[in-house]
């Protein structure tokens, strides 16, 4: 779990046009909510959340928000880009009580080299670039790493075979492929899949 403070303000003019305003001044309009409290309109200046969500853990690191001298435990619950630029335009936090349980998605990243598929023309295609999770705030993964080094052609990683922290659940089938070793003759075949690439955080 990575943990880090950013500051929101509050008392931001609400509206497209204001919004548009401010993100012109390099601040990102925002709202924080949770169970029990009243929504909160909020901004953030884009670099100091650029800066807390570099550490490994992205956009799923739980972050300390300070708000009016008040800190909230949260984390980004959804978060809208420019259609064309992709920068974040609008943020969602989610006050978070550390010890209750959430739904999170985790990164899933590939190490190694799979030569045996490799040499025979195929290729290694992870089928998400996600894990669903349950967990609490505290133990929430930064990622799953899976080495496909001793995969060979036809070899499938299923979700079963994640290894989960204690306190975390994996959601979902459990017999569902999150990595496939293509064979060549599927890997030159028309519409043939190919990994698929994680958006950058912005």
């Amino acid at each position: 779990m990575s943990q880090t403070t950013l500051v929101a303000s509050t008392g931001r003019e609400i509206g497209s046009p204001a919004s548009r305003r401010l993100r012109a001044t390099d601040q990102i309009p925002g709202v924080l909510y949770g169970q029990g409290m009243t929504p909160v309109s909020v901004a953030v200046a884009r670099r100091d959340l650029r800066v807390a969500l570099s550490g490994p853990a992205g956009f799923n690191t739980v972050l300390q928000l300070e708000v009016d001298g008040k800190v909230y435990p949260a984390v980004i619950k959804d978060v809208q880009r420019h259609p064309v630029k992709r920068n974040v335009s609008h943020v969602d936090f989610l006050q978070v009580n550390m010890s209750e349980m959430l739904t999170v998605s985790v990164p899933l990243h590939i190490t190694g080299e799979a030569k045996a598929v490799l040499n025979e023309g195929g290729l290694v295609d992870p089928s998400v670039d996600t894990i669903d999770v349950e967990c609490t705030p505290g133990n929430m993964p930064n990622e799953f790493i899976v080495d496909v080094s001793n995969m060979q052609p036809g070899d499938v990683i299923r979700l079963s075979s994640l290894v989960m922290p204690k306190g975390v659940t994996a959601l979902g089938d459990p017999e569902m492929a999150i990595v496939t070793a293509i064979h060549g003759s599927q890997a030159e075949a028309p519409g043939a899949a190919t990994p698929a690439a994680s958006p950058a955080a912005e």
